[in-house]
Order: structure tokens, then sequence, then C-alpha cells
């Protein structure tokens, strides 16, 4: 067998172990010489997997302690999403907006759910940011921390732990590719402006005008990323 294939094949009978056996992010694996004789291959083989697996965020190599079930984040996602566009926004292609767009068509589907049942703590803690965020343009700049934590109360209510999960890696990969772009232009009156007036949309129940305010929410990122 190949040592590519070799390798893929340890890592998908590692993953069919954590499978089998229940464990859980935190959980310890069987030492390496364990998993040697369990899966019938090289200790080469074995560390080799355990390295590919670990980039992916599926195990956790604690050196002197042990490998453990990693915490299975969405950080690699991120990443290769963000170097991606990236990459594409380098050669003039239109990866950055892509990026935009995805992200754009994910929030604005899902806010009429959320304006439809939106409760009374959750569209308190998203006033509670858009007041902070306006508090922050007086200071000359939204902090990034300040968005974010606004676009995952935004989602909270729907109760799908990964699907804020997904639209929270969106929002950083948006970011991160941003910010290397050198896109730091932006109105921080307009952007607290934008996010009250989605708000104001839930409050009323409105998922049409939900959904309108979020677009014109891009649309001041489209305007910034064609500058």
């Amino acid at each position: 067998m190949a040592r590519g294939t070799m390798a893929e094949g340890t890592q998908a009978r590692i993953k069919q172990l954590i499978l089998r056996d229940g464990l859980a992010p935190g959980d310890p694996l069987p030492p390496e010489s364990e998993l040697v004789r369990l899966l019938d291959v090289s200790r080469n083989s074995v560390r080799e997997a355990l390295k590919a697996l670990q980039a992916v965020s599926i195990v956790e190599v604690r050196h002197g302690y042990g490998t453990y079930v990693g915490p299975l984040t969405l950080e690699p996602f991120v990443e290769g999403v963000a170097f991606r566009a990236a990459v594409a926004h380098r050669h003039g292609q239109p990866g950055l907006y892509e990026l935009m767009e995805v992200r754009e068509a994910l929030e604005a589907g899902l806010i009429p759910a959320v304006a439809r049942s939106l409760p009374a703590q959750d569209l308190a803690a998203l006033k509670d940011l858009v007041r902070q965020m306006a508090r922050e343009a007086q200071g000359g700049q939204v902090q990034s921390s300040t968005d974010r934590a606004f676009h995952q109360a935004l989602y909270r209510s729907l109760g799908n732990v990964l699907l804020v999960e997904v639209l929270d890696a969106f929002w950083v990969a948006l970011r991160q590719v941003r910010e290397h772009c050198a896109d730091g232009s932006q109105d921080p009156q307009e952007t607290a402006r934008q996010h009250q007036a989605i708000v104001e949309a839930l409050e009323a129940g409105d998922g049409d005008r939900a959904v309108a305010a979020m677009h014109r929410h891009f649309d001041g990122i489209r305007r910034r990323l064609a500058e």
C-alpha cells in the first residue's frame, strides 16, 4: 500500500475508533503502542496519522501526557476558507466578494426565523451590544469583538449550535481576509446605525424589514471592498 494511502487509512481507522468507543472532546485515546497493536500498522503510520488529525482538531497530542480527542473546532475550516479567499483576492479574483456573499446569504436567509420568535433576553443583549457599538463609534472605531458578539447573539435563539458555529466561522474568515487585504476603511457611525436598524426590525417582529436591514449592512461592506 502506498504511504499516502496507508496514512489516510490509519486516520480513518482512528476516527472510527473514536466513534466506536463513544469518545468525546478531551477523552484520552489509547497509547501509541496500543494503537499500533489495535490497528496493526507501524509506529510511523500512527504518528503520521495523529499529526494529520491534530492539524484538523480531531486529536490533540499533549507531549508527556498522551493523545486525546481534540476540541473538534471549525478553526481548520476557517483557515482554509480565509486563505483561499486571500489568494484569490491577490490574483484579482473575487474571492473576498464570494466569501462575503456566502455569509450574507446565510444571515439574510436566517434572520426571518429570528424575527418570528426572538426571546426578550436575546433582544436585550442585542440592544446592549448596539449601545456599546454607538459608544465605540464615538471613539472612532467599532471593535471587532463587539461586532462578532452581536452576530453570535443574533442567531442564538434558533437553538442550533452548529449553525451558530458555522456563521461565526464565516465571520472570522471574512474578518481575517479583510484585515490581510488592509480593508480598514469603515464609517463607525454607519456601522452602529446599520446594526441598530437590524435590532429595530427584530423588535418589531418584521422579518422582511430585518432582511432588508441585513442586506444594507452587507451593502456597506460591499462598498468598502469596491473602494
